[in-house]
């Protein structure tokens, strides 16, 4: 291999739009896993640290979502008052939460929260 030969880059058409869509990747994941096409809830949570979501199981607060085809994900789904809510736990890393934060717009998601940790916070002085 030279300097300027990367055969991992041929034949490439780099000006063509990624396959990699949140959409196709839920789709595939649909066919695969054998789920059906169902939306999720308006508004959705991730919870980086993964507290939100425990919390909610160890409550028996929650129920999976049926339809979340997201394989490295579970969506977890719980109803606060009147609303419908979903959360995603664990889902750490700018790049892998972008993903999912895309993948839950794909299915109908119209307001992504990201619930992370701060540490205590204490009154200064």
């Amino acid at each position: 291999m030279t300097d300027n030969h990367v055969p991992l880059l041929e034949a490439k058409d780099h000006s063509q739009p990624s396959v990699f869509r949140p959409e196709n990747l839920l789709r595939e994941g649909r066919r695969q896993r054998d789920r059906d096409d169902l939306p999720v809830p308006e508004v959705c949570l991730l919870d980086p640290d993964g507290d939100v979501v425990r919390y909610l199981l160890g409550n028996d607060l929650v129920e999976e979502h049926p339809g979340w085809a997201c394989y490295h994900t579970t969506l977890w789904c719980f109803e606060p008052g009147d609303r419908r809510v979903g959360v995603v736990g664990c889902a750490v890393g700018a790049p892998f939460a972008v993903l999912v934060a895309e993948q839950l717009a794909a299915s109908g998601c119209g307001l992504v929260v990201s619930i992370t940790s701060s540490g205590s916070i204490t009154p200064g002085g």
